[in-house]
């Protein structure tokens, strides 16, 4: 992120990478860590230099202002983002994320230019950004402290980046700010692997474009893999005509580049000292003319609109022909099955806009899904396969998405999503070892001492010397969850009994029987099936899963259990934990609503639809807990006659991926199911893809993930024996 004070020499001498670079180019899930040094600019102010670049990240006298004349005014935003359509979506890309200041800059003019236009209160604003090496927490803290005194109105912005800043491991880390409309996708890892991931192809009739380019790496003479042919072939697949791009880079590899893939080049005033910089933007058949040096962008007409420098490129002539149509999205949704992963389907769907009728044949949360907590932890892997393994990536996303439900649920009286708890496996059935562990950032996950693992779990006299701490790992309220989504205005439950899905050219129709016993028909412009193991009766599309019965146990301890029980969710070859029964809970739950509550489990007796509780299923759970840890035989009692447990039917593919995508030859009927007993984890990232694909939007998984995710995928086209 080359910026003036520190002027490098943005020149073309560097079409070679230098030996430092050549050295850090190298592919590898790890990532490694932005060093951060501080030096005196000319000015007198300290600095943050990049260690691996040797450039700056910004000037401290006028790095804001900066951001917003290259990348802001210089891709016309002002203009071109008052002029969205109700519902529409305007997608950035930008290389080089580095402090996030392009990202504050774009999302306080987003939210001036909502506050003064109405009609933007629909409109939505997805923003995606590239790092190769991002800045650690505690060092982007205090950078941004820097930006929080010198630009107070970025304060609040800067707090809600940094709260929901991930960890640094690789692959797509989704932060969704629902009040503003944003959608922020920072891809950890090298820029060109990144963009290649970004999936163009939609089930849809849209495909996904970006509307903005910020070419925002180290200058060339720095960094000249943010500059490579390989970053430019992306930025051709992912653009169409009258994409525009921008960058304080005039070096000669830059404009050959760009002219190449099919962008118009012009130079226009630099910020500052710097006497050049480099708009573009992609041409089509129309013939692009020179207007007044393309200062075809209008005024705001608001005293409260920061200034911008609007002499631009050529911008789009008629900027509604870049605009991403809006009128065939779709107006209504369906979405059959009321579990997890059919309350996240349609929370996906009504925060774009999208009306869902949510149906289920009896009521939300019924079938597995309906447990009263859930544990939310990941199954981990080695962390070269991290940016690539989906239980890491949803488990990140899912506990972003809780917390900020949390808030939420507050406001409206609520009781909490998530529970924060952390939690503790002992390593009895994971795929990961300690020193694989020690690969991760500590604030995702560790290892602890002996010691420390007795005195957060309680437990005294097992041998802890292996395992993993998950601090951010907590326990979900499932009613709470569901309780906060059927608020949304644009959610409405019915209990439909489905017996027929019917898709034409123009619509699909769903026909069944009402709570009334009454025949009903129902129709859309799309539907989602996410009915679990019912979903193959439904379409038969759709695999046949594995279904697994699962059965959890509970009981309320006694005073003095209550005092050597866990204290935090244990995961052995099972999962124990301690939690208080909230208001709500006995809605779906025989539990005693403001008492503890242990629950333990689960079973798993594959191909049993039956849902009974059975007796010997809570002794299968508690010989499976004291066999793994033997000091809780003199606690669990043993006496099991008075536990309470509900028992559900997980839905399993071969290959253990969920199915997530449109069915074989359609375009309006789509599936989510197969989330196995990892719903609570997986379901919210892979319902923002699946939502993602059905709009036209750029999902926040790879393509080769969501091939993976197909319902329409080799593994399942042989049927189970």
């Amino acid at each position: 992120m080359s910026k003036s004070t520190f002027e490098s020499k943005d020149t073309d001498t560097s079409s070679t990478p230098s030996k430092n670079t050549q050295s850090l180019s190298i592919h590898s899930s790890n990532i490694t860590p932005a060093k951060i040094d501080w030096q005196m600019d000319d000015t007198g102010n300290k600095v943050p230099v990049s260690g691996e670049f040797g450039d700056v990240y910004f000037s401290n006298a006028d790095g804001l202002a900066e951001s917003r004349h290259v990348f802001l005014a210089h891709n016309q935003l002002p203009e071109r983002l008052t002029n969205l359509a109700p519902n529409q979506c305007f997608t950035i890309a930008e290389l080089g994320f580095g402090t996030g200041l392009n990202l504050l800059a774009t999302w306080q003019l987003w939210r001036q230019l909502r506050d003064i236009h109405p009609q933007l209160a629909t409109a939505k604003l997805h923003f995606i950004s590239t790092e190769k090496f991002p800045i650690p927490r505690t060092d982007l803290t205090q950078i941004l402290a820097l930006w929080g005194q010198r630009a107070p109105e970025l304060t609040t912005l800067i707090e809600l980046l940094l709260a929901a800043y991930p960890p640094l491991i690789a692959g797509c880390h989704r932060l969704s700010f629902f009040d503003d409309n944003l959608t922020v996708d920072i891809w950890l890892g090298d820029a060109a692997e990144s963009l290649t991931k970004l999936s163009s192809n939609s089930s849809s009739s849209h495909v996904p474009y970006v509307d903005a380019w910020f070419l925002d790496g180290f200058a060339p003479s720095c960094n000249s893999t943010l500059w490579a042919d390989s970053i430019f072939a992306q930025m051709q697949r992912l653009s169409r005509p009258n994409t525009t791009a921008a960058t304080y880079s005039c070096a000669g590899i830059v404009k050959r580049a760009l002219q190449d893939c099919g962008f118009q080049i012009k130079k226009v005033k630099g910020f500052g000292r710097k006497n050049e910089m480099l708009t573009a933007i992609m041409l089509d058949t129309v013939n692009l003319t020179d207007n007044n040096n393309g200062n075809n962008s209008k005024d705001i007409n608001s005293k409260d609109i920061i200034s911008y420098n609007n002499t631009s490129t050529a911008a789009p002539d008629n900027d509604s022909q870049s605009a991403k149509p809006t009128d065939n999205l779709p107006a209504h949704s369906i979405v059959i099955g009321a579990g997890v992963s059919g309350l996240l389907t349609a929370w996906s769907l009504a925060n774009r806009g999208i009306p869902v009728t949510l149906l289920d044949k009896s009521a939300p949360l019924a079938g597995a899904s309906g447990n009263p907590r859930a544990l939310l932890a990941p199954k981990m892997t080695p962390i070269h396969h991290v940016d690539e393994h989906l239980h890491t990536i949803g488990y990140l996303y899912s506990s972003r998405l809780y917390r900020c439900l949390n808030v939420d649920a507050k406001k409206s009286g609520l009781v909490p999503i998530l529970e924060p708890t952390g939690a503790l496996d002992l390593l009895m059935k994971a795929n990961i070892g300690t020193e694989q562990i020690a690969d991760y950032p500590d604030e995702m996950a560790t290892t602890l001492s002996h010691e420390q693992a007795q005195t957060v779990s309680g437990l005294k006299t097992q041998d802890l010397s292996e395992n993993l701490y998950l601090p951010q790992s907590g326990l979900v309220n499932p009613q709470a969850l569901k309780d906060t989504i059927l608020m949304h205005p644009l959610i409405h439950f019915q209990q439909v009994d489905v017996k027929s899905i019917s898709e034409t050219e123009e619509s699909v129709c769903i026909k069944g029987n009402n709570q009334d016993k009454q025949t009903i028909s129902i129709s859309a412009d799309n539907v989602v099936i996410c009915a679990a193991f019912e979903s193959h009766q439904l379409d038969k599309r759709i695999f046949d899963c594995r279904k697994i019965r699962g059965q959890l146990s509970w009981f309320t301890p006694t005073t003095e259990q209550l005092t050597i029980l866990p204290k935090i969710p244990l995961k052995y070859s099972g999962y124990c934990a301690l939690f208080t029964a909230q208001t709500g809970d006995a809605q779906l739950n025989d539990v005693v609503e403001q008492q503890s509550q242990f629950l333990l489990g689960a079973s798993f007796i594959r191909n049993d639809t039956d849902i009974d509780i059975r007796t010997e299923e809570h002794q299968i759970s508690r010989d499976k807990l004291v066999t793994a840890i033997p000091e809780m035989d003199s606690i669990i009692p043993t006496d099991i006659s008075l536990w309470q447990g509900r028992a559900g039917i997980r839905t399993q593919t071969p290959d253990y991926h969920p199915i997530v995508g449109a069915l074989a030859d359609s375009k309006r009927t789509w599936v989510m199911s197969a989330m196995g007993a990892k719903g609570y984890a997986i379901a919210p990232i892979c319902a923002e893809a699946l939502t993602d694909m059905m709009l036209g939007a750029f999902p926040p998984l790879s393509t080769a993930m969501l091939t993976r995710l197909s319902p329409n995928r080799t593994r399942l086209q042989t049927p189970l024996t």
